[in-house]
C-alpha cells in the first residue's frame, strides 16, 4: 500500500520541486476535453506560468493573446495547430510561439498527447516590434558545447534577438555532466525534464529529480545540476532575457 502523505514535491520561497504526484486538474476557459495541470504560476511568487496539458478524446486548446505571449511544446503526440492564421502540423519536439495579440488553436490532437506550455507578460522595447508567430522543431535545432564541455549541449529554440523577452532552451547532460560552476543570477527559470534524472542542488538544499518532474526558480536562486543514470538528462527550460534588470 503506498503512503499518500509522501512526495518529493517541495514548495519554498525561492525555489519549487514540483512531482506529477501531486498535480491537481485545472478548468482553463477554451481548453476543452484536455487535462490541465498549472504547476507554475504567479500564485507562487513566480513570474511565468507553465502549465502541462494532456489531451483526450476530442481534445481542443483555442485562445487569444492580449498582455502574455505563449509557447507550446509537444512532448509526445500531435495535433494541428493555428496561430494568426498561419497553419501547420505540431508533432514530438515540434513548438509553436504566439506573440501578444494574436489568435491560436490547437486542435485534432491525439489522445494522450502532452503539451508544455510558457505564459509570460510580454515586456515591450521602444525600438522593436514584438515577435511573429514561429513554428520550429527541436530536431532541426543545433545543439553545441555548452561552455567547451562536449558533456553539455545547449539548444536555443527562439531567436537570440532585443524584440524576445523570453528564451525557451532544451539543455542535454550526458551521465555525470555538470553545470561547471553553481550559477547566481537575476534570470528566473521553469523547466520540466523530458529524460534521465540527476540532482539539483537550489539555495543549497539538494533534490532527486527524473523525468517528468518541474522546477521553479526564482532571480537569485543560486543553482547546480548533475546528472546520473544510464542515459543523459534533459530538461526544457524558460528565462526571462534583454530587458532592464530594474523599471525604466
Amino acid at each position: 500500500m503506498e503512503i499518500s502523505a509522501l512526495t518529493r514535491s517541495v514548495v519554498k520561497g525561492s525555489h519549487a520541486v514540483i512531482s506529477p504526484d501531486g498535480y491537481v486538474n485545472s478548468n482553463v476557459p477554451g481548453w476543452t476535453n484536455c487535462t490541465v495541470n498549472v504547476i507554475i504560476s504567479e500564485a507562487m511568487g513566480a513570474q511565468l506560468t507553465q502549465t502541462l496539458i494532456t489531451a483526450r478524446e476530442g481534445g481542443r486548446i483555442t485562445g487569444a493573446t492580449h498582455t502574455s505571449q505563449v509557447f507550446f511544446y509537444v512532448i509526445n503526440g500531435g495535433c494541428h495547430a493555428t496561430a494568426d492564421g498561419k497553419k501547420n502540423l505540431l508533432s514530438t519536439g515540434r513548438f509553436l510561439y504566439v506573440p501578444i495579440g494574436k489568435t491560436y488553436q490547437l486542435e485534432n490532437m491525439v489522445p494522450g498527447t502532452q503539451i508544455l506550455c510558457f505564459h509570460k507578460v510580454y515586456e515591450k522595447l521602444e525600438g522593436y516590434a514584438p515577435p511573429p508567430v514561429i513554428f520550429g522543431d527541436a530536431a532541426q535545432i543545433e545543439g553545441p558545447t555548452y561552455l567547451g564541455d562536449p558533456a553539455l549541449r545547449l539548444q536555443v529554440l527562439l531567436p537570440d534577438h532585443p524584440a524576445f523577452d523570453m528564451a525557451v532552451n532544451i539543455f542535454t547532460y550526458d551521465s555525470g555532466g555538470h553545470l561547471p560552476f553553481v550559477e547566481t543570477h537575476i534570470m528566473e527559470h521553469g523547466l520540466l525534464y523530458l529524460q534521465g534524472q540527476g540532482v539539483y542542488m537550489l539555495d543549497q538544499e539538494w533534490y532527486p529529480i527524473k523525468k517528468g518532474d518541474s522546477i521553479w526558480m526564482a532571480p537569485y536562486c543560486q543553482q547546480w545540476f548533475t546528472a546520473m543514470g544510464k542515459e543523459p538528462a534533459v530538461y526544457i527550460y524558460y528565462k526571462n532575457v534583454n530587458r532592464f534588470p530594474f523599471t525604466p
